[in-house]
């Protein structure tokens, strides 16, 4: 199999587990139960389920109005999305390779 089908089928998982907690973690909100953390609900996204997380605040109606959790959720999926790149980067160019093309456009960027 393929790291791109591996990767597919990774953030596909990810995204399931995550709509899932969002929804167990809004029916417990209005049952006034135990709630899931807001930092679980953060790393889930951030390991890739971040699709999931935006389609369970849409369809649920949860987790879209306190601006402290938005702004941390928005963070987790760029880093998410930043680490993707990262790693497809090295993984295309190899560790070394990547790290020399690496240090050559932050020499560029500083002026060096």
């Amino acid at each position: 199999m393929s790291w791109p089908i591996v990767g597919i089928f990774l953030y596909l998982m990810m995204s399931l587990l995550t709509f899932a907690f969002y929804g167990w973690d809004k029916r417990a909100a209005k049952k006034q139960q135990r709630r899931i953390p807001e930092s679980r609900l953060h790393w889930l996204a951030f390991l890739g389920g971040w699709p999931g997380a935006l389609f369970g605040q849409k369809y649920f109606r949860h987790k879209t109005i306190k601006t402290r959790f938005r702004v941390v959720f928005w963070l987790t999926i760029g880093a998410n999305i930043l680490l993707l790149v990262m790693g497809s980067f090295f993984a295309e160019m190899g560790f070394a390779q990547g790290m020399s093309l690496l240090q050559s456009w932050c020499e560029i960027a500083l002026g060096h």
